[in-house]
């Protein structure tokens, strides 16, 4: 061990007083102050603004981004880091063998009484120790951090670290062997590039081949920090470094021993081959899911799936979960599902954070090609072919086997995907009962925690909150795409926050020819056009009577068919149309605000939002909905408790009673017509009593269009009155903890003096100091 570390402090001592490595680390030391305080001298620049402006008083400020992960991660420092390495460590290592060779000592280094292997670990270490170097630079801006950083995320940054310098050492061991291979350091330097490049790309390589696909993903440098610069710190991929610096660091060993003994060439060969199958056992054991080890070091925890979703993983049982991923060659979404995404997408991207807590889920995947007998798309782009054609060619396209591929009749017979639409869809199967979870069109296809979650608890439990939506009067429909339907936000598969896709069952129901079942969640009355038959209105009275949860949806100039049954309630929609004029919309787009009773409807970021903003005593009206054409509700005498859940902004909107023309000029405020003006009107109400000893819940809106297909990108109001009337059921909310980091501690000015210090001044210090100790070690 002496010996050893005698050789490591050589080495060290070596590049230490190398020009090279100077150059090299005051190059670094630039770099790095580009990547890490130009970003943080603009966001300081815009905090100024923002808070000179007082604009951090409302929600939309209070969830901004983790500061630490801006600055360091996200197109920061260590993202930049990890990417240049291949231009430092070939010039660092590219002597570290072949200097010895060149200058005649290789063979009083080899002759001494020292071990072969304490040589090559000699020589490992200093270049180790060395690179410790880099991690002190990146350290000073990790100090610097912080100081500019409000509550740094240290969790984070000691994460980041260690994953930058385990594949800092590992390109090392690289660079050592390569050294070994050739006298000249240019050729060993050029071969090393070579090598990291190749490693860095092998995992996207032959992914479509079973037999290769796990090799080479698990050879493949590429995204092996990825977890670790995020803040999860896994035993595979600590082993992983750990055993590719073991492997080359054993083949410099083997090709030195090669060198000096006269062997077979199949010693040789099998010599090399032994390293290589150690390391792939190494790195097969420790990536089974069942024995990886898993730490996040984030501050609030944000590369761990919710405790809710461990409880229903944990809910599972003994039985395994069984995921059979059925991929349509004609889908848009294929390309997600095919073998070559298999490792690098489905299963790193969306997999691993469940596997972490259920290592037991088996996993089949189904390649076929189909489509639905009335969908003529695939026809129309290529005309002339039958299916079977039109997947041949679509095949060859991607260069892939059509013989991989079931035929429709296949398929057909071992699964129904028809109400599916013959989409990018998996199964989920757990003792018998099946589930399917869906694939998105969006940029990340795959479904989030609280779908999974939805699937995961409708599997286990085999139930799920039922609504059923009236129909036989006009009303809104949850089965048509129009504007002003429900399809969108509640029954459209593809809808990542659609109801049917977060755990609701939803209906249709005519109850001019059906009753009303019992077990039902809520009955939800949107927007009819027709006044409502004695029939239907005594159906719907003796369900509100028997404290049956509802939502009542109406419109301005339907007051005369709402009001009769709202009349139950002691509440009625007031008659005229509210009017607020803005400078970019029509006078009948009116904006509410959300009040503080919507913080106790659901968990949604928004509420949530509200939620800490009372708690922090912050004016939260900035939080509003757009509702296009809405009038004003009212309530006296009421046997509900009434809780105002949004109301017009105070002084900015008017009852319009008369005739109102959206495109023409806005009309004045008129008393004498019947206008009225009060402080603010409410908008959306939410009412509740006991009865029957449950809590009896309904919502009434003044408006049905806010919650339509029209305005679904921008709803998150709708499935937080589900979640309410359900008991909250379903959705299953996963919020996360909020980041602590979210503001910086440095001025603008003092960040543009930070600026000039890092770029300017401390590497002309480091350049300065670099020449004097190399000319005076030059001078002795």
């Amino acid at each position: 061990m002496k010996l050893l570390l005698k050789i490591a402090k050589n080495e060290f001592r070596h590049l230490f007083y190398s020009p090279i490595a100077w150059f090299l680390l005051i190059v670094f030391l630039v770099q790095c102050a580009i990547f890490y305080v130009i970003p943080v001298f603009h966001m300081a620049l815009t905090q100024d603004m923002v808070l000179a402006n007082n604009m951090h008083r409302g929600l939309g400020k209070l969830e901004p981004d983790p500061m630490t992960a801006e600055v360091f991660l996200r197109g920061g420092l260590f993202s930049y880091a990890v990417s240049n390495l291949y231009l430092f460590v070939p010039l660092l290592t590219m002597g570290l063998i072949s200097r010895e060779n060149n200058s005649g000592t290789s063979r009083l280094l080899f002759s001494s009484p020292v071990r072969l292997r304490e040589i090559v670990l000699g020589k490992y270490a200093g270049i180790m120790f060395f690179n410790l170097l880099l991690i002190a630079v990146v350290g000073i801006f990790m100090s610097t951090g912080a100081f500019n950083i409000r509550h740094v995320d240290y969790g984070l940054l000691i994460s980041a670290s260690l994953g930058f310098y385990l594949i800092v050492c590992a390109c090392s061991a690289i660079g050592m062997y390569m050294s070994s291979l050739s006298n000249y350091q240019i050729v060993s330097a050029l071969a090393t590039f070579t090598i990291i490049f190749v490693l860095g790309r092998i995992g996207s390589l032959w992914q479509k081949y079973d037999f290769v696909r796990d090799l080479t993903y698990f050879l493949s440098l590429q995204n092996r920090t990825g977890k670790m610069l995020t803040g999860l710190v896994t035993t595979k991929d600590v082993i992983y470094f750990l055993a590719v610096s073991g492997m080359f660091i054993g083949f410099t060993l083997v090709r030195l021993k090669n060198g000096r003994e006269s062997k077979p060439w199949y010693v040789r060969t099998g010599r090399y081959a032994a390293v290589a199958v150690v390391t792939l056992a190494v790195g097969y054991l420790s990536s089974r899911p069942a024995l990886t080890g898993y730490w996040d070091a984030t501050g609030n925890k944000r590369n761990t799936i919710h405790p809710r979703t461990q409880q229903l993983l944990r809910n599972l049982g003994d039985s395994s979960l069984e995921v059979t991923l059925y991929t349509n060659l004609i889908d848009q979404n294929a390309m997600a599902g095919l073998p070559e995404m298999r490792n690098s997408f489905y299963m790193a991207r969306f997999w691993e954070n469940y596997l972490r807590f259920r290592p037991d889920i088996r996993f089949k995947y189904v390649y076929y090609y189909d489509v639905d007998d009335r969908d003529s798309t695939p026809y129309k782009y290529l005309p002339g072919k039958n299916l079977d054609q039109i997947a041949a060619e679509m095949a060859d396209g991607m260069d892939l086997d059509t013989s991989l591929f079931l035929p429709p009749a296949e398929i057909r017979r071992q699964i129904d995907l028809k109400s599916e639409g013959y989409r990018l869809v998996m199964q989920l199967r757990h003792k018998g009962r099946t589930e399917f979870l869906r694939t998105f069109v969006d940029g990340f296809i795959w479904p989030d925690e609280m779908v999974v979650d939805a699937a995961l608890k409708r599997l286990v439990e085999g139930k799920s909150p039922r609504f059923l939506y009236v129909t036989g009067q006009l009303e809104r429909s949850i089965l048509q795409r129009a504007d002003r339907d429900y399809y969108g936000p509640v029954n459209a598969k593809t809808g990542r926050r659609a109801l049917v896709n977060i755990g609701f069952d939803v209906d249709t129901i005519n109850l001019s020819l059906q009753d009303i079942p019992p077990g039902i969640s809520g009955l939800v009355l949107a927007d009819p056009r027709m006044e409502l038959p004695p029939l239907v209105m005594e159906k719907l009275r003796k369900y509100v009577r028997e404290g049956g949860n509802m939502m009542l949806l109406g419109e301005p100039g339907k007051q005369y068919v709402m009001n009769p049954l709202l009349r139950e309630l002691g509440v009625q929609m007031r008659y005229g149309q509210l009017v607020q004029p803005t400078f970019d919309e029509t006078p009948d787009m009116v904006k509410p605000y959300l009040t503080d009773s919507c913080a106790g409807l659901a968990e949604e970021s928004i509420m949530l939002a509200l939620r800490r903003a009372n708690a922090l005593g912050v004016k939260a009206d900035t939080a509003t909905t757009l509702m296009p054409g809405v009038t004003a509700l009212e309530f006296a005498d009421s046997a509900f408790s009434v809780a105002p859940l949004a109301m017009t902004m105070p002084g900015r909107a008017w009852l319009k009673a008369g005739p109102f023309v959206r495109d023409s000029t806005l009309p004045p405020m008129d008393p004498a017509q019947g206008d009225a003006y009060q402080a603010s009107f409410p908008t959306i109400l939410g009412l509740t009593r006991n009865i029957g000893g449950k809590e009896q819940r309904i919502v009434v809106c003044g408006d049905a269009d806010f919650i339509s297909n029209a305005r679904v990108a921008g709803n998150f109001f709708g499935n937080a009155f589900y979640s309410w009337l359900s008991n909250h059921e379903f959705p299953i909310y996963t919020p996360g903890e909020p980041a602590k980091d979210t503001q910086l501690s440095i001025t603008g000015d003092a960040a543009g003096l930070q600026k000039t210090i890092f770029l300017w001044v401390v590497p002309g210090i480091l350049l300065a100091a670099g020449m004097i100790l190399l000319i005076r070690r030059k001078r002795k």
